[in-house]
Parts: structure tokens; sequence; C-alpha cells
């Protein structure tokens, strides 16, 4: 979806749409992998498929890819390079959304990015100058009109069209600024040339897109065209804008009442009268609109004027967990004499989103009438933007698989495609500005974002009203932060609330992703205290600093190290053997920031908790442990204290959900979807009915996270030694729970346990009516506590000044846990069924059980989702797991489950498809 041009405004042929009211595309998903009306020809080495454009009204055609090459290896004029048979030979493919560098690398001009410091020997001096891109395009009807309409272009580019130049740099700059350009009377029949001279990307210079202190940052500054061009096609008059403004009876839900508006507007040099009509939600739509030449009108459909468009009994979108997430559709069309002139359509979906300050000054999100507690993680894009699909929806689908509700996207707002599956998942999304360069350059002093210029109000203005235009109708889009940081200033401000009021802008709008204020909005209700280093699990359950209390837009106990197959992917054997030995090392798949370049705060914490690692195995494997209960405490508390009377916990956003890159830290899965200890303790706090410890009182609580309440619970708690002595145990019967995060303490542990260790675990479980275990939680304590020294909390962490004794678990025995598993397949898709067994004789329990499905190489199976993992068995308990995954991934190989953990002996079993049945007739 993409937004129109400023009402009123001409589109003349070398004008660009830079205009502040934007309005949406009439496409929807444009830029799938196979995109209706598109049929491209076959690629080859510096000429991209030709884009075949059909005449059909209302069609908008992305261009298939195109031909790139630097500016300072093309010596022939704009005009030659933008006409039609221009041998663009040496040029480098690139796909329809690429960056530079991110073609470069399809091309295998450099080496892969993401293993060892590969990224850091591209130079960037090929990247500070412009480069071409060149596409063609074909028609067979030139008497249609025909447009180029577009975003996402990194920083800035001057636009050509069979060799006359149709916009400049002035006019088409910013990533996320819209623009339309009418090219009828360029484009004649056969074959068409498009060409852009982009320019060099700097985020302190330009508003598009940095990464700050995420990862190393690209050498082409992601400079490119990383959204669709579309060639789109019509008559006289063209239907843009189309949206739906829904208001729903809250709470009882009963009704909604529609509003659907669009613009039509007359292309032509004559009067025309069109009609509009269509259907909304099954209503029929139908208005005669009289357009004088070159005239603009908005078109709007109300209940008042047409009654089918006050809905009884409207079906409700619902985040996952909460409900269902049913979507509508708009279907419109523009007819001139009885000829469509052109169509628009537009999903969306009904629900109520609200988001006021509570009385300690901290935002509380509602959906439909429902309090929630924002359970998020702050979304990466890949490094070089590029758009794979598959690999986003399985990264939407693991965010669900983790309990959570919601995604966090600061800056770097995905495309279209992102959002629709966001609606159809369930999963809600808060995109924003980005903070500390350009974009917070006029507000945020502290950062290296230059001054803005009076150009940049305009750009930054329109920037807004083109996402605000994209977005508004995704139900999954519940709030736009137009500030991270920092929050904008008055001017700032009330351009963005123009742009957004203009586009019908109708969930709450946050001035800042910080304890910031704006003028008009006023506070924000967000904290970003940190921490974005390491910190002890109970640091969670403090109401202070980044604590569990308010809503924390960004944080997390920072390095999260990946799994030991990742690790080895990623790194030489050199690096790996300086990442445990060496805390002080520069870690170059850490950060570019002074702050984060090293793993000092972290490995100090591993190492002054666990003991020093021995080996690289014994690292990760104490990391993995870290984690997990690092994790698993953040979420907790969270969920612990969202029902509070008194400063309660409304929102979490983990720093970060996904890396865009191999990464040592922010991150709850790495870049290849593996799972380890974070993973896994997010899974644990987030599931659906939970028994969890407190680190702050040592009470034991059940968290109701689903929507239904719960009774006759029984809670049980026990408390063994390392070598499984059981030292204590407390059973509470007829326990009951609320939904929607409500809590209840079932009892509270003591202060002090006969014989206890000064490293001991403690086991809690939660069985319903029947005896049923519905949840299992482990910890690892100590009877000596972490300290934290608050008075020199920093930005980033709170240092700690003595660490827990966890020590005694490297006491604990091997034990050996068997495994037997099989596997079944349907339509494409396997599931792993998998029982494994603490099998030892003596009292030891396994900790932390890691079951991976491997292939008959040892290598993951990536992406796998498991039932559960990472359990902790005592002698002769039994768990069984299932993992689903794509058959497809394991290329042909005989599916493995490798079993390890904190002390299991390590083993891999066949998880083989079972033997077919023979029919008795054939044997």
């Amino acid at each position: 979806m993409f937004p129109r041009p400023a009402p009123g405004h001409r589109l003349a042929t070398a004008a660009v749409a830079l205009g502040l009211l934007c309005s949406l595309n009439t496409s929807a998903w444009a830029g799938a992998r196979n995109p209706a009306g598109a049929t491209p020809d076959s690629p080859s080495h510096g000429h991209p498929r030709v884009t075949r454009v059909p005449s059909a009204a209302g069609s908008a055609t992305p261009l298939a890819g195109y031909a790139i090459r630097s500016t300072a290896e093309v010596g022939d004029s704009a005009t030659a390079v933008s006409s039609p048979g221009y041998p663009a030979k040496g040029w480098y493919p690139a796909g329809p959304r690429s960056t530079v560098l991110a073609a470069l690398l399809a091309d295998g001009v450099y080496d892969d990015p993401f293993v060892s410091t590969n990224l850091q020997k591209i130079p960037k001096s090929p990247f500070q100058v412009p480069w071409w891109y060149r596409s063609d395009f074909t028609v067979t009807d030139p008497s249609h009109r025909t447009y180029l309409d577009f975003s996402g272009v990194i920083s800035a580019a001057d636009v050509y069209v069979n060799g006359h130049r149709v916009a400049t740099t002035d006019e088409v700059t910013g990533a996320y600024t819209h623009h339309e350009l009418d090219v009828t009377s360029l484009v004649t029949s056969g074959t068409n040339t498009v060409a852009f001279r982009v320019q060099p990307n700097n985020p302190n210079k330009n508003l598009t897109m940095g990464w700050l202190d995420w990862l190393q940052p690209p050498p082409d500054q992601n400079m490119g065209i990383v959204r669709d061009v579309l060639v789109r096609r019509g008559g006289p008059v063209a239907l843009r804008d189309a949206h739906v403004v829904t208001k729903l009876a809250v709470p009882s839900l009963a009704t909604a009442d529609l509003t659907v508006k669009a613009e039509a507007r007359n292309d032509s040099d004559t009067p025309v009268t069109a009609e509009v009509s269509g259907t909304v939600a099954g209503v029929t739509l139908t208005r005669s609109v009289e357009l004088a030449a070159h005239q603009t009108r908005t078109v709007t459909f109300t209940s008042a004027d047409t009654p089918g468009l006050h809905l009884v009994s409207p079906k409700v979108w619902w985040p996952a967990g909460m409900g269902g997430q049913p979507l509508y559709d708009l279907d419109l069309t523009a007819s001139v004499a009885g000829t469509a002139s052109d169509t628009a359509h537009e999903s969306f979906g009904i629900r109520d989103v609200r988001a006021p300050l509570d009385s300690d000054g901290a935002r509380q999100y509602s959906i439909n009438g429902r309090r929630l507690l924002i359970k998020g993680g702050g979304w990466s894009p890949d490094e070089f933007l590029r758009w794979d699909r598959t690999y986003v929806e399985e990264r939407l689908k693991y965010a669900l698989d983790l309990g959570l509700n919601a995604i966090r996207l600061e800056g770097h707002i995905e495309p279209d495609e992102f959002f629709g599956l966001a609606d159809r998942l369930g999963v809600l999304t808060l995109p924003g500005w980005e903070c500390c360069d350009k974009w917070e350059g006029q507000t945020n002093p502290g950062e290296s974002g230059e001054k803005w210029t009076a150009a940049d109000y305009s750009v930054a203005q329109a920037s807004m009203a083109a996402e605000a235009a994209r977005l508004r109708d995704h139900p999954s889009v519940i709030s736009f932060l137009i500030g991270s940081d920092a929050a904008p200033d008055a001017k700032i401000e009330k351009n963005y609330l123009d742009a957004l009021n203009a586009a019908d802008w109708a969930v709450p709008v946050v001035p800042a992703a910080s304890a910031k204020s704006a003028p008009q909005l006023g506070g924000s209700g967000m904290k970003m205290t940190g921490p974005y280093d390491w910190v002890p699990p109970g640091y969670w359950y403090a109401k202070r600093e980044g604590g569990a209390t308010g809503f924390n837009s960004e944080t997390s106990a920072g390095p999260d190290i990946p799994t030991l197959d990742t690790l080895r992917r990623m790194m030489t054997p050199a690096e790996l053997d300086t990442l445990w030995k060496n805390p002080d090392a520069k870690q170059y798949h850490r950060s570019p920031s002074a702050t984060f370049g090293t793993l000092k705060i972290y490995d100090a914490a591993l190492t002054g908790r666990y003991g020093a690692p021995k080996s690289l195995t014994d690292y990760v494997r104490k990391a993995q442990l870290a984690q997990y209960e690092n994790v698993r405490a953040q979420y907790e508390a969270y969920g612990r204290n969202q029902t509070d009377v008194s400063k309660p916990s409304t929102g979490v956003v983990y720093w970060m959900f996904n890396s865009g890159w191999t990464s040592l830290h922010w991150q709850l899965m790495d870049r290849y979807l593996d799972q380890g200890g974070a993973y896994f303790g997010a899974k644990k706090a987030n599931e659906p009915l939970h028994v969890q410890y407190s680190y702050d009182d040592r009470s034991v609580v059940v968290v109701g996270n689903r929507p239904a309440p719960a009774s006759r619970l029984t809670v049980r708690a026990t408390i063994f030694n390392p070598d499984g002595t059981q030292k204590y145990d407390q059973t509470v019967s007829g326990v009951s729970v609320g939904g929607d995060g409500a809590r209840t303490t079932a009892l509270t542990l003591p202060a002090s346990v006969s014989g206890l260790s000064s490293t001991y675990l403690a086991r809690l479980t939660l069985t319903d009516a029947d005896g049923r275990e519905v949840s299992r939680n482990v910890y690892w304590l100590s009877t000596k506590s972490d300290t934290l020294d608050w008075a020199k909390t920093d930005w980033y962490y709170t240092p700690t000044t003595s660490y827990a004794d966890l020590t005694g678990l490297s006491s604990m025995a091997q034990v050996p846990v068997t495994a037997t598993a099989s596997t079944t397949e349907a339509d494409g898709t396997s599931t792993t069924t998998v029982t494994v067994r603490n099998a030892g004789t003596g009292k030891t329990p396994a900790l932390l059980t890691d079951v991976h499905l491997v292939d008959a190489n040892g290598k993951p199976v990536l992406p796998v989702r498991w039932s559960d993992n990472q359990v902790s068995l005592w002698p002769g308990e039994s768990a069984t797991l299932t993992a689903t995954y794509r058959t497809a991934d394991l290329h042909g190989s005989l599916a493995q489950v490798r079993v390890s953990g904190w002390n299991a002996v390590e083993r891999t079993v066949p998880a083989a498809l079972p033997e077919p049945s023979v029919p008795l007739s054939s044997r």
C-alpha cells in the first residue's frame, strides 16, 4: 500500500508527489514473489527481467528487478542510460528491493558478511558516489495513463524515464516519503526504461535508516531502493487514499460503524462524471462524482447515508491468544462512461485500541476494552534490508511461540507484507521513528544526528503522512512512536500530528519511547532506563530503574551468546578461543559502540556466579543457563506485577527480539533462528498458565496469561541440594487464578532451610483438577544473593558488587538421559516426537536438558517450533516433546535428535519416519 499525492496537486510529467497528505495504493501485498500481473522474462547478468505491464485499469505492477552500476564506472549520459536499448554490459543484477551491497553480495562480489570479520573487509569507497538503478518494462497500450508509484529510496534519487528526468533528488529524498509520477506522455508501446540515480546514504545527514549500536553497520549504509517501484495503469480518473475508519462499541462489541473514504482524481484535461462503486464488509457502495479537469474530490460513505455500514455483531480482531483475527475487505471501482478507470482494494480489521496514562503516569494499553500487558521484543530487519517473506513469517511465529504479543519497530519500518503477516497472525506492532541519528538531530543534541534544515521538516512530515496512510488499516498496528530517545519539539510534533490527523489515524500516538514529553501529547508513559548490559535476575523485581514497573520500551541483560552450532558458523577457531578466554577482547560481533564492544561485564558475572569457564563448550553451556534464568526473570517479573495496585507493570520490550546479523547480544534467537537459553527462558515465563518464583520475596505465584480463569489447581514447591537430596517440600491445593494476567500467591518459600547448600534447586509444579501437570519451573538459586550497587546505576546497567554462588551446580554428577524419537509427515510439515528420560539410578536431576533437531550431518534443522525444551528431569522422570518444521528443511536427510544439557551425557538418536504399512493383499 502506498500513499497518494497532496489533494489538488496535478501530476505533471516531471512532478513528484511529496505531498504531506498521503494515501494508500490500490494494491495490497504489492511485491510478493509472484505478484499478479507481472510476467517477467528470465534474468541474465547485467540484464534484469523485463517487467510486462498489463493495461488493466487499476493494475499496479512492481518492477521485477534492476541492473545497477556505480556512476564512477559509467561515462554515458543520464539520457543514454535511461533510454531503451542501452547496453548495460557488466552491470550487476539486483532484485526489485535491493540495496547496492545486497546486490553485490548476491552476485558473489564479497564473502559472507555474517562470518568472522568479512564485513569489515568490504571497502566503503565504492558507496560514496551515486549508483544507477536501471529497469525496463513493456506496455502494449500507451493510451492508458501510466504512473510510477514508490517509496523506499535511500537516501535520494534523480528519476528518469525514457531519457527524460522526471524528478530530482530535492524531490525524491527520504526512505519513507511516497512519490507518484505521471509519466503517461513519455510511455510508448513496447519497451520503456526507468532509471534512478541513487545518492549515497548517511543516516546522520539524511532522514533514512541507521543502525547505531545494534550491529556493525553495512559499508553502503543501505543505499538503494528497498521497496517496490510500481507501474500503475488506469483511465482518466484515479482512485487513491482508499481506507476505512472503524468505530467499535466498547465494551459491548455489539456494533461497529464504518466510514469509507477515497480520493477520486481527474487526471484528464476535461470534466468527467465518475461512478465510484464497490463493496465493503458485504455492503454495496455507489456514488456519482462530478470532477472538473484535474480536480480531486473526497468520496465518503457513512452509516448515515449507507445504513449497512452500521454493523451488528461485527467480527472483532484480537491479538493472538485473546480471540480470532478476522479481516474485512474494501473493493472500489471508479468508472467513466461505463468503463473501469481505476480500482482500489484494502483489507482492514475492526478493533478498538486505547492507551491512557495510569495514576503513576505509565501507558496502559487495552484492546477491545480488555487491558493487556504489552510483552514484546525489538525488531531488527536483515542488515542489508533484504526482504524474505518466509524468514519474516518464521520470526513472527517464533514471537507467538514465545508467548509475546507485540513487536516494536524503532525505525527500519518493514514493507507492507510484514504488517499483513502481523494482521493474520495476531501480532501487535509498535512502529516509530528511530533514535540518535538525523531523525532526532534537532532534539537530541547528545547524539550524532545533524540539525534539521528547512527542507528536513517537509521530508519528515511527508514521511509521517506516507507511513500513516500505509499503516492505518492494519489492525496489528496499535500506536506510532513519533520519538524514540527524544521527543519532538513543538514544530516537529505539530507537523507529525497534522499528517496523522489528515490520514484519519485512529490509534494512540506516543511522543517518545523514553520518559520524555511533547507539548501537545504530554508525557510518553514509557521509560527507557535500561539495562542494556548484564544485571542479575533479581534486578527485574525492583520497582525502580528498569525493574518491573511501568512500560519499559527497550531493556534486557545485554549479551545473548548463541548456541555452539551457530558460534562455529559465524566465528573462526581463533575468534572462538578469544571469546571464552579473554573478557577484555573487542568482540566484532557485539557492537561498534565502545560501551558494548566487549563482554567484560557479562563474563565477570558468568565467572563470579558459575565459576570460570574451562573450555568453549563450558563457556557456552554456562551462558545458556545464565540467559535462561535472566530472560525468564525479566518476563516473569513484569508478568507478576501487571495487576499490582501500586506502580504496576504495563509493558516490556525485550531489547532485542532478534538481530539483523550474527550477533553476540540483544537477541532471543540468533540469525539462523536457532534457539538457546534466552529463547526457552522467555517461552517458559510466558506460558499460558504459569507457576513462578519471585526473587524479591520468595513467593510462589500462579499467573494466568490466558483469557480463561482456572480453578482447583495444585501447587507444589520442592527444594533440593544439587545432588538431588530433598530439603523442603510443600503442597497447596485448591488454588484459583483469573485470566488476562491475574495472579495468585500460593505460598512463600522459607528464608532458610536446614542443611541447604549454598547452591540449591527449587522445583515448582502446577497441576490441574485432573492431576495433569500444566506448568513446571525449575530454578537454580543461592543462599547468597546478588548485590546491586544502585547508587552507581548508569544508563546501560547497574553494577553488581557481589554475586550469588551458583558454583555448586558444577558438582552435579553427569546423568544418563535416554531418548526415543519418531517422525510423521503430512503436507510438507514434519512433526518429530521425542521422549526424554532421566535414566539415572541416584538422586541427581538432569538440569536444563536440551533437545536439538539435527540432520544426518549433525546440522540443526531450522526453523523449528518445540512444544517445550530445556526441561529438568529427576531420576525416573520423563517428558514428551514435539518439534514441528518444514520437511524440506531436512534436505532429504533423516531427522535425528541430539540430547544434551547441563549435566546430561550427550547423545544423538534417530527420529525416522515409521515404516509404511504393507497391505495384506501384497504380502
